[in-house]
């Protein structure tokens, strides 16, 4: 069995080396890492990885965030170009935790009938990290029930066996063929979520993604909801005082023991860095 992933990525250079790494650990064969206008070192991270055979390098100079279209391209890529067997569609704050053996393990162990898993996804709070610090290390709890900036439940994510007429809708939520949605089951995997990580990451990520959704005259004006709720505060200079409502949030609700302590992450990487895997 071949596991591919994707990754759509852009000025994801704090968190992208650690995304790689570790689903390379955990049973990732290739990765096919599209980079959409980033002005940070991510270009030059991929590259590196590319130099040692383990990703396919793409480059997006469109600036109108067509996520399905572009993610849809890779997902077929990796049926018809690198021998998928399964498909991974992620995002670089994205870390798919095989709760059992490794993902490679839980998707091939499958039923041949299942074309789909859904997965869950859980939001790790936010903390202030200072120059050098790493995420892993300071984001330790998670919410105990994760909700998007709207307030509704937190989405899950999909990932599919290969095929190369397969479609990836916005967001990585669902998969269609032939006009069809694809049935999903369950599998042993978590997805741990670190969308806000310091300010500047933040406020960067909503201010270019947002003003891309924007300019965007494929989908529905419904569609990334999220995002331009966002990039509304962003537009109208309230974006630092939203970063520090959500850290005085984290505060409370971590005093309160109203959230989850998981450090799995952080002892990954610490094992990782060790030698120890």
């Amino acid at each position: 069995m071949k596991l591919v992933m994707t990754l759509l990525v852009r000025d994801e250079a704090d968190i992208i080396a650690s995304n790689i790494e570790f689903h390379l650990n955990q049973g990732v064969d290739f990765i096919i890492a599209m980079d959409n206008l980033s002005t940070d070192t991510t270009p030059q991270i991929l590259r590196a990885y590319e130099r040692r055979g383990l990703l396919c390098y793409l480059h997006q100079p469109e600036d109108n965030y067509a996520q399905n279209r572009w993610v849809t391209d890779m997902a077929r890529m990796a049926c018809t170009e690198f021998a998928a067997d399964w498909v991974i569609n992620n995002d670089a704050d994205e870390f798919w935790w095989p709760e059992q053996g490794d993902l490679k393990q839980i998707l091939g162990a499958m039923p041949p009938s299942c074309a789909a898993v859904a997965v869950e996804r859980t939001n790790f709070m936010p903390r202030p990290l200072s120059p050098g610090e790493f995420f892993a290390d300071m984001m330790t709890v998670r919410e105990r029930r994760s909700v998007n900036a709207l307030g509704a439940p937190l989405p899950g994510k999909v990932c599919h066996r290969a095929y190369p007429d397969i479609v990836v809708t916005q967001g990585n939520h669902g998969v269609h063929r032939r006009g069809h949605a694809i049935a999903t089951l369950p599998a042993a995997i978590t997805i741990l979520h670190f969308p806000v990580r310091s300010y500047r990451q933040f406020a960067n990520k909503i201010a270019k993604g947002g003003a891309a959704y924007t300019r965007n005259t494929e989908l529905p004006i419904g569609t990334g909801s999220t995002w331009r709720h966002l990039y509304k505060i962003w537009q109208k200079g309230k974006f630092e005082a939203y970063y520090q409502r959500l850290i005085a949030d984290a505060d409370q609700k971590i005093a309160k023991k109203h959230g989850i302590f998981d450090d799995r992450l952080k002892r990954f990487f610490a094992r990782m860095h060790s030698g120890d895997k």
